[in-house]
């Protein structure tokens, strides 16, 4: 990726990304790397984790991975343990475990819709309580990543917007009532992001022609741009920024809803 950090911005820090193994959050993870932080991460298998620790610490860092289901509270405090013993500290958490797939809300079953918000929200709440114990020792951030689904309304996604709008909601409350703690919570909001499961998974051809014709900078984000936003997020250049889901996404939500819809 290109290099807009110094790779000292994050040095001596240390850093837990869930579902940092993949996509978006694979990328935040090499991210933090490349500016000079420690970085764990950890999914409910370490099957896509051990590829992605090797390639962080080929930047020099250091980084474990970590087998644990943020939907599972025993899991989580035995993930921040490891984490905390590995590198002493915890200075940045990154939200980042999520599942989606597209279903009409008609022909969603309840356990369909509570995984995803099991996942998604309820994940977030688990590593985030669990990791404030570190964070507020040095002060830290904590990154919640959303998306732009349940900014208007998307078709088929009626499970994820519950979720994402229920992680907007918990950022604002976490970043109000942490903050005098030093503990800053701030969300990334991503669209659609070129190469990323989620787009190969969500999308048709046409479904992805229709999402550059709709947005103003006439193309997805990359995983490089989301990954860049989120390093600023954490870092000391956003050491005034709490309370805020940055949305990254070219300005696609601004033009429409239904953009990942079905009609």
């Amino acid at each position: 990726m290109t290099q807009f950090f110094t790779p000292s911005l994050l040095r001596g820090r240390a850093a837990l990304v869930t579902g940092g193994g993949t996509g978006i959050c694979r990328g935040i993870a090499l991210a933090l790397a490349e500016s000079g932080c420690d970085v764990a991460i950890t999914s409910r298998s370490d099957e896509h984790l051990l590829p992605t620790v090797e390639d962080i610490r080929r930047t020099g860092v250091r980084s474990v991975s970590l087998a644990g289901d943020v939907r599972k509270p025993a899991d989580v405090d035995a993930v921040l343990a490891k984490t905390v013993d590995t590198f002493g500290r915890l200075d940045i958490l990154v939200n980042g475990a999520a599942g989606n797939f597209v279903c009409l809300a008609e022909n969603l079953s309840p356990n369909g819709f509570g995984t995803v918000v099991d996942i998604d929200l309820k994940g977030t709440f688990n590593v985030s309580r669990a990791a404030f114990a570190f964070l507020k020792q040095q002060g830290g951030s904590i990154l919640n990543i959303s998306a732009t689904l349940q900014l208007l309304g998307t078709i088929g996604q009626s499970h994820a917007s519950a979720a994402k709008a229920g992680i907007d909601a918990l950022t604002r409350a976490l970043a109000a009532e942490w903050g005098p703690s030093g503990v800053r919570v701030n969300g990334l909001a991503p669209g659609p992001v070129d190469g990323t499961e989620g787009v190969r998974r969500l999308t048709t051809d046409a479904t992805r022609r229709r999402i550059e014709e709709l947005c103003p900078l006439g193309r997805m984000a990359t995983i490089d741009e989301i990954a860049n936003a989120a390093v600023f997020l954490c870092s000391d250049a956003a050491s005034f920024v709490t309370g805020v889901t940055l949305v990254v996404d070219g300005g696609l939500w601004l033009r429409t809803g239904r953009a990942l819809g079905t009609d």
